[in-house]
C-alpha cells in the first residue's frame, strides 16, 4: 500500500496544482472519483492489466467510459497514466488529490464515536459546536462505541475531545488513585 501511495502522490499533486491554476478543484475530484470507481471495477481493472492492449487503446477505453464532457486536460492526464502504466493507481491517486483538497480548503475529518446512533439532526445540531472548538470545518463521521456508555468522543487528527461517560469516569479513577 506504501508503494501506491508513493506512486500516486506525484501524479495527485501535479493534478492538484493543475485543477487549482484553474480553478477547478470541484471538477477534478469530482472526475477523479469517477475515474477511482472505474478502476476498481473488476471488469475494468482486468482490461487495464490486459498486457494485449496498447497503451493508447487502455486511455481510449478509460476515457469512454467517463463518456462526454473528457477536456484535453482530463484526457492528457489519462494518456500520461496509461503511457507509464498507472491507470490501476487511480483510486490511491483520487484519495491523494481528496487530502490536498480538503487541506487547501482547511477541512479536517472528524471521527465521532457516539455511545449511540446519531441521527442527522443530532449531527448537524452538534457540528457548529465542535467546529468552533477545533477551528476547522469538519467532516463528520459518526460511529457507534457502547462502551463510552454515553457521551460523545471526538477524534480530529491528533487532538481529541472526550465528553463521555467512560472518559469521565477513567478521569476520576484516575484522580482516585493519585
Amino acid at each position: 500500500m506504501a508503494e501506491l501511495v508513493t506512486i500516486a502522490r506525484p501524479y495527485a499533486e501535479a493534478v492538484f496544482r493543475l485543477a487549482q491554476e484553474k480553478g477547478a478543484l470541484p471538477a477534478w475530484s469530482a472526475q477523479l472519483g469517477r475515474l477511482s470507481a472505474f478502476a476498481q471495477n473488476a471488469d475494468v481493472a482486468a482490461c487495464l492489466d490486459n498486457p494485449g492492449l496498447t497503451a493508447g487503446r487502455k486511455a481510449e477505453l478509460v476515457t469512454s467510459l467517463l463518456g462526454s464532457g473528457v477536456d484535453g486536460d482530463l484526457a492528457s492526464f489519462i494518456k500520461v497514466l496509461a503511457e507509464n502504466d498507472r491507470l490501476s493507481v487511480l483510486p490511491e491517486i483520487a484519495a491523494f488529490f481528496e487530502t490536498l483538497k480538503a487541506a487547501e480548503e482547511g477541512v479536517k475529518d472528524a471521527v465521532i464515536h457516539s455511545a449511540f446512533p446519531m441521527t442527522d439532526a443530532e449531527r448537524a445540531g452538534l457540528l457548529p459546536a465542535l467546529e468552533a472548538h477545533f477551528k476547522a470545518k469538519l467532516r463528520p463521521e459518526v460511529q457507534v462505541a457502547p462502551e463510552l456508555i454515553g457521551g460523545i468522543k471526538v477524534v480530529v487528527g491528533d487532538r481529541v475531545l472526550d465528553a463521555s461517560v467512560r472518559g469521565r469516569l477513567d478521569a476520576m479513577a484516575t484522580s482516585l488513585r493519585t
